[in-house]
C-alpha cells in the first residue's frame, strides 16, 4: 500500500533553464497527435465562404450568428485563433501557431455582439510562443482588486533561450488599456502551459497550471499540474502540485507518460486541462488516460486526492476538458480523441461521458454522448472528435471542429439528447463560451463568431 500523505508543497523560487531539442505541442504530441497548425482564412478568403449550418430548437430554436469576425492582421502576419473567453460585455481570445506564432490574445469590445470590435492585443512579446487559454475574473485580495487575466504561454522552439513557457498575468479592469503585472516561468525543458483556471478562495487568488509532460520532461523534477497563489499578481509564488505516483495504481518508477495500466496497456497520461467548481473547493484535473483526477483543494498548500474516472478497457482514455453541472454533483468529460482506431481499442472518435459525482471518491458513469462524427472515419484528424464543453443550466455546449458547435440537453444526463448544431463553412471550431447574453465560438481559421438565441431575450434563456 502506498502512501496517501501527498502532493509536493514548495516555496516559488528561480527556476533552471535547460535548453534541449525543439517540441511543439498541442494535445498528445508524444503519440505524434500534435494539432496541425492550418492556415487561417484572410479576410478576402472568407468572403468565398458560404453561409453556415444552423439547426436548432427547444431553447436554442432561434440561435443565429450575429457575427463573424476575422481576428486582424499585425505587421502583416495573420495568425490564427485558439480558446475563447468573455468577462464583463468583452470577449478574449487566444491563439495558436500559425504564420509564425506570436499573435497574443486579442481582445474584443462585444458592446454589439452584432458588431464586435478587436481593441488590443495582450501576452504577444514573448518571441515564439503560443497563447492557448485565458480566463478572466473579478479578484480582490490586499494586494490587487479588479479584473484580473492569465494567459497560458507555450513555447514553439525549447532550443531557444530567448523563448520561455508559463503563464502571464495582466490587469484588464480597462480592457482599453491592458497592464502587464507578472509572469510566472516555467523550467525552459518544460513546453510551457498549455490549459489553465483562475479561481478565488475568499481573499485569496489562485491558478491552476496543466503543464503537458512537465514530469517527462524533467524526470519527475517538476510536475504536470500545478497550484499557484496569485493573490500579489505580479509575484506569483507555488503553492504544491500533484504527483501521480501516489496512487496504487501508478508504479513509483513511472516516466512521467508511459503508464503502465491495470488492464495490461501502456497508456499515455499527462495533464492538459484543469478547473475548480465555483467555490474552489475541488479540482477536475484532466490527465488523458488516469482519467479526470479530482482533488480537494481546499487548503490549496496540501491538497488530497479523493477519486478519478475510469475507463473501459477498449477505450482510449484522453480525458482532454471537464465542465460541471447540477451544482457540481455532475461532471461532463469530454475524450479527445483524433485516430479512431488501434490495436485493443474500440473504432471511434471521441467522444463525451458523463458522471454523477455526488461521491466523488466513487464517479458513476450515466451516459455517454456520441455523434455522427464519431463514426464517420476519415483518418487520423482532430475534425471528428470532441473538443470542449460548457454548461449553461441544463444545456451542455461541445466544440467539436469540423461540427461547429454541438448542443446537448442534458435535463436527464443519463440521457442526454442533441438540440442544436452551428457548423461555419469550412468549420474548424476550437473552443465554446456561454455567456448570459451570447455563445461564442472560435474558429481556428475565421475567428470569433457570436451566436444569439433569439431577437428579444438573449439573456433570460438556458
Amino acid at each position: 500500500m502506498k502512501k496517501k500523505t501527498f502532493l509536493t508543497s514548495v516555496l516559488a523560487g528561480s527556476l533552471i533553464l535547460t535548453a534541449v531539442a525543439p517540441t511543439s505541442f498541442a494535445h498528445d504530441a508524444m503519440e505524434g497527435g500534435s494539432k496541425e497548425s492550418g492556415l487561417p482564412f484572410d479576410h478576402d478568403a472568407l468572403e468565398d465562404l458560404g453561409e453556415p449550418e444552423i439547426d436548432g430548437n427547444k431553447n436554442l430554436k432561434f440561435l443565429h450568428e450575429a457575427a463573424s469576425e476575422q481576428i486582424q492582421e499585425i505587421d502583416g502576419v495573420q495568425n490564427n485563433t485558439a480558446d475563447v473567453y468573455a468577462h464583463k460585455g468583452f470577449a478574449y481570445l487566444g491563439t495558436h501557431t500559425a504564420n509564425g506564432a506570436n499573435g497574443g490574445v486579442r481582445i474584443f469590445d462585444l458592446k454589439d455582439p452584432e458588431n464586435p470590435q478587436e481593441i488590443g492585443q495582450i501576452a504577444e512579446d514573448i518571441p515564439q510562443t503560443w497563447q492557448e487559454k485565458v480566463i478572466v475574473k473579478r479578484v480582490n485580495t490586499p494586494e490587487f482588486k479588479g479584473d484580473l487575466a492569465v494567459v497560458s504561454l507555450q513555447q514553439t522552439d525549447r532550443s531557444n533561450e530567448d523563448t520561455k513557457g508559463g503563464a502571464l498575468l495582466y490587469d484588464v479592469s480597462d480592457p482599453y488599456n491592458p497592464e502587464r503585472l507578472g509572469f510566472y516561468e516555467l523550467d525552459q525543458r518544460i513546453t510551457g502551459t498549455h490549459e489553465l483556471y483562475l479561481t478565488t478562495q475568499g481573499n485569496r487568488a489562485l491558478m491552476l497550471l496543466s503543464n503537458p509532460y512537465a514530469d517527462f520532461y524533467t524526470g519527475g523534477e517538476q510536475k504536470d499540474f500545478e497550484i499557484v497563489d496569485v493573490s500579489d499578481p505580479a509575484n506569483p509564488e507555488k503553492l504544491s502540485d500533484f504527483d501521480p505516483r501516489i496512487l496504487d495504481e501508478v508504479a513509483d518508477d513511472f516516466n512521467g507518460y508511459h503508464w503502465d495500466s491495470p488492464d495490461g496497456k501502456t497508456r499515455p497520461v499527462f495533464n492538459h486541462s484543469v478547473i475548480t467548481d465555483n467555490n474552489a473547493q475541488y479540482a477536475y484535473v484532466s490527465m488523458w488516460d488516469l482519467g479526470t483526477v479530482i482533488l480537494d483543494i481546499r487548503n490549496p498548500e496540501d491538497p488530497k486526492y479523493v477519486g478519478r474516472t475510469d475507463f473501459a478497457d477498449d477505450q482510449k482514455g484522453a480525458a482532454h476538458s471537464a465542465a460541471l453541472a447540477r451544482g457540481g454533483n455532475v461532471l461532463i468529460e469530454t475524450r479527445e480523441v483524433a485516430n479512431p482506431h488501434g490495436e485493443g481499442y474500440e473504432d471511434a472518435y471521441g467522444y463525451t461521458r458523463i458522471f454523477d459525482i455526488s461521491d466523488k471518491s466513487n464517479p458513476e458513469l450515466l451516459s455517454e454522448f456520441t455523434t455522427d462524427l464519431t463514426y464517420d472515419f476519415i483518418g487520423p484528424t482532430f475534425a471528428n472528435t470532441v473538443h470542449d464543453p460548457k454548461v449553461r443550466g441544463n444545456t451542455l455546449y461541445l466544440s467539436y471542429y469540423s461540427g461547429g458547435v454541438i448542443s446537448v440537453d442534458i435535463t436527464d444526463p443519463s440521457n442526454p439528447q442533441e438540440i442544436s448544431r452551428y457548423t461555419p463553412d469550412e468549420s474548424d471550431v476550437w473552443g465554446v463560451f456561454v455567456d448570459r447574453n451570447y455563445i461564442l465560438a472560435s474558429d481556428m481559421g475565421q475567428g470569433l463568431k457570436v451566436l444569439l438565441k433569439n431577437n428579444s431575450n438573449n439573456g433570460n434563456n438556458n
